[in-house]
């Protein structure tokens, strides 16, 4: 599965961005699809999940309430709606998936995206 994140740029405190990840030849719906960030001098971490075929979503602790991932199948895209940026929010944001069929958390990941940055600034 090759990915493509998009979407990252500069904003301000309290503001929002919406990243993309789209895949060319594979069909999101069906595997589980994740996002990830890493900021400078800090491990990876994971910020959410999602797999289509049975709903199932899952938010990291820091980004609860505050971001939502959703997927468009007629454009076979995952979405990572992110409101009320911090500072701390800032850094290289990667999306990945499972093997076909998994369900969120997956056992693994094994494909990734080259990362978008996002950087929350005044």
């Amino acid at each position: 599965v090759q990915l493509q994140a998009s979407g990252g740029g500069l904003v301000q405190p309290g503001g929002s961005l919406r990243l993309s990840c789209t895949s060319s030849g594979s069909t999101l719906h069906y595997y589980a699809i994740g996002w990830f960030r890493q900021a400078p001098g800090k491990e990876r971490e994971g910020v959410s999940c999602i797999s289509g075929h049975d709903g199932n979503k899952y938010y990291a602790d820091t980004v609860k309430g505050r971001f939502t991932t959703s997927g468009d199948d007629a454009k076979n895209t995952v979405y990572l709606q992110m409101n009320s940026l911090k500072p701390e929010d800032t850094a290289v944001y990667y999306c990945a998936t499972s093997t076909v069929g998994q369900s969120c958390p997956p056992t693994s990941w094994v494909s990734w995206g080259q990362g978008t940055q996002v950087t929350v600034s005044s």
